[in-house]
């Protein structure tokens, strides 16, 4: 999916406090399910359809190699005004496309007011409290199995 979400005046994307409270995010999200955020971001997307570049960067991070297949990608490509989400199939086939739908239009709904940091962090819990319901925590089998800073691309 592509969407228009960015200003076009907004120089820099996120402050070095608003990248701490999406890392935060993610850690508190993470906490509560064996899924897998992140967070890939870059300027410039390299495909007509960020849905395309946000497969591609999904496997080159073996998010698909989750023991449950239960990662989830937010890409953004801010110079292009473009994001996708992109989640393994194990979380997929359990909540459906229109779960998808509606988290996207809830991501842009807080960036077409220019709340880069609040809509990435509402998407963490959204999608944190969707892997939640379907692959809870298990404290005796549950381990961090990917990173949880954001990532930045070119």
């Amino acid at each position: 999916m592509a969407f228009s979400l960015f200003s076009k005046n907004k120089p820099d994307f996120l402050s070095n406090e608003e990248k701490e409270q999406v890392v935060q995010a993610i850690r508190d999200a993470e906490s509560r399910t064996s899924g897998e955020i992140r967070i890939y971001m870059e300027s410039h997307c390299k495909y007509v359809n960020p849905v395309d570049r946000a497969s591609e960067i999904f496997y080159n991070l073996k998010m698909d190699q989750t023991s449950e297949r239960n990662g989830v990608l937010l890409y953004i490509a801010v110079k292009d005004h473009q994001l996708a989400i992109f989640g393994d199939e194990g979380i997929y086939n359990k909540t459906g496309k229109e779960y998808w739908h509606e988290l996207v239009s809830h991501v842009l709904r807080e960036f077409n007011q220019e709340h880069f940091a609040a809509g990435i962090c509402q998407y963490v819990y959204e999608i944190g409290e969707g892997l939640h319901a379907y692959f809870p925590y298990d404290r005796a089998t549950d381990h961090n199995e990917l990173p949880d800073d954001i990532i930045f691309g070119k």
